[in-house]
Order: C-alpha cells, then sequence, then structure tokens
C-alpha cells in the first residue's frame, strides 16, 4: 500500500490528508464473482470476509447467483446473512430474438434487487427490444466490451457509438484490461462514456497486446491512479469490481495484492477505500 501510495503525485495526497480518515471515498471498490468460478458460494463469502469486500456483481457460474427462481433465493438469503450486497450481476447474455428469454433475464435481476445487468452480447439488432426492457423494468444494461477478440464490442467507444440517442439506463461495463488491447486510451473513454459508464471490471497487464498477460493489478502497466481520477472527474457512482482471471484454482494472493494496491492508491489521494 506505501509503494501505491508513493506513486500518486505529493499534492493529492496533502491536499486532503489532514481528515482523510473521516473522509468517504468517490470509488467504491467491489468484487467480480468470476474471480473465483472455480469457488462455490460459500467459499467464496469465506474469502470475501478475508478481503473485507461487502459488494459483488455476481454471475451466474457455480452456485453464486444461480438464474434458477427458488436457488436464486437461497443465494440471495446467504448473501444477506453474510452483509454481502449485490450491486450488478453478470455477464449475461442478450443476444436474443425471444422477448420470454429477454424478460427472464430481466426478471432474475428483479428479484435479486439489482439495479445494473451487465451484458456481454447483445448485437446492434438487438438493442430496441434491450430498450423496451429497460424502460420497463428501470434496469440498467451495462454492454461489456470484450476486446479485439469480440466481432462488435472491441473497446466502450463501440458500445457509446451504438447506443447514442437510446434510453440513458443503457450503456457500458468498461473492462479496463480489454479496453487498452483494443488500443483505447482508457482514461479518454471513460471521460467519453460519462453518465453512461454504469460498471467497471478491474485487472491489470504487463503487456497491453496479450490477454494472457494478466496480473495483480499493480503489477503491469494499468494506469490505476489516473483512472480513479477520471472517475471522480465524471462523478462515477458505480463500482470499481475486480476480475482476476488467472490462477483461478489459487487465485487469493494475487487478489488480495489487487485490493491493497488499490486501496493504497485511493489512500493515497486522500481516501480510504469506500465498501
Amino acid at each position: 500500500m506505501a509503494a501505491a501510495a508513493a506513486l500518486v503525485p505529493a499534492s493529492a495526497g496533502a491536499a486532503s490528508a489532514a481528515g482523510a480518515d473521516e473522509s468517504t471515498s468517490p470509488i467504491r471498490l467491489g468484487l467480480a464473482s468470476y474471480t473465483f468460478r472455480n469457488f462455490t458460494r460459500s467459499q467464496m463469502i469465506g474469502f470475501m470476509r478475508e478481503l473485507n469486500v461487502q459488494d459483488l456483481n455476481a454471475k451466474d457460474v457455480k452456485d453464486h447467483l444461480p438464474m434458477d427462481p427458488t436457488a436464486e433465493a437461497q443465494a440471495l438469503a446467504d448473501y444477506q446473512a453474510a452483509g454481502i450486497r449485490l450491486h450488478a450481476a453478470g455477464t449475461i447474455s442478450l443476444a436474443t430474438d425471444s422477448d420470454d428469454d429477454m424478460r427472464g433475464k430481466f426478471e432474475y435481476l428483479k428479484r435479486a434487487g439489482i439495479g445494473v445487468m451487465v451484458a456481454g452480447d447483445p448485437t446492434p439488432q438487438d438493442l430496441p427490444r434491450v430498450e423496451k426492457f429497460v424502460k420497463e423494468y428501470d434496469i440498467r444494461v451495462a454492454i461489456h466490451n470484450h476486446g479485439p477478440e469480440d466481432k462488435l464490442w472491441h473497446s466502450p467507444l463501440d458500445v457509446l457509438k451504438a447506443v447514442h440517442g437510446m434510453d440513458p439506463r443503457i450503456g457500458c461495463c468498461i473492462d479496463v484490461g480489454h479496453a487498452v488491447r483494443a488500443g483505447t486510451d482508457i482514461v479518454e473513454a471513460i471521460h467519453a462514456v460519462g453518465p453512461r459508464l454504469f460498471n467497471m471490471h478491474m485487472k491489470d497487464l504487463t503487456d497491453f497486446h496479450d490477454k494472457d498477460s494478466q496480473v495483480a493489478v499493480g503489477d503491469g502497466k494499468m494506469p490505476v491512479h489516473h483512472i480513479f481520477e477520471a472517475l471522480m472527474a465524471i462523478q462515477y457512482k458505480g463500482f470499481a469490481d475486480l476480475e482476476y482471471e488467472v490462477h483461478p484454482d489459487d487465485p487469493m494472493p494475487g487478489v488480495t495484492k489487487s485490493f491493497a494496491y488499490m486501496r493504497g492508491v485511493l489512500a493515497g489521494m486522500g481516501y480510504p477505500a469506500a465498501g
């Protein structure tokens, strides 16, 4: 954490050093449950206690947040008992020609009381149907960019072009790792997306051209401090969710290091990590 804080300009820390412990960070750190995709819900809850993280972006993987209503209800009860708050769910496939299929996805979030759906693969042709359900359910849809391999959504800027003029509750989940691999300036993208940014997936890479170069946040080239500055500048109200995709059978060392680094950056900016 000290090393992370040392990366922050002295003026940033000095400006709010007095009373920093009493401030609430404008950046809220959360966890993408895909990080623990090889672990059960019970195991993940235990890991979250160790990490002192209470905010979860849940995915229908393992038993993290099943789409079956009965199993979903049990998961929600387990999270409530553990003091874990669900703020987003996904990624969820919205590539469908069926109203019934899409309605089921929105009902899934409605039952859970989750206001942000992270969507992986709606096509431009699907967007009018997405917009219809966004209006009906008042649930925001954050389309997730998947980098140069994605046929549609290389970058959050591609999403932004496609949803221009649509309901303002349709926007982006910026995955910083995939975005930089698409050649996107991540700080500029945050400013461009602005009020249509509903979720962030945080990760780090040592090589912005190689998806297999992912490392713990702070060990790579990701400009975390500048990302947090940009989020503050646009008054982002969502979460920066760690999505640590490497070492799926033993993620905790990298996950622990990532949260320590991000909290250290925030401490150097004069804020404790909010969560």
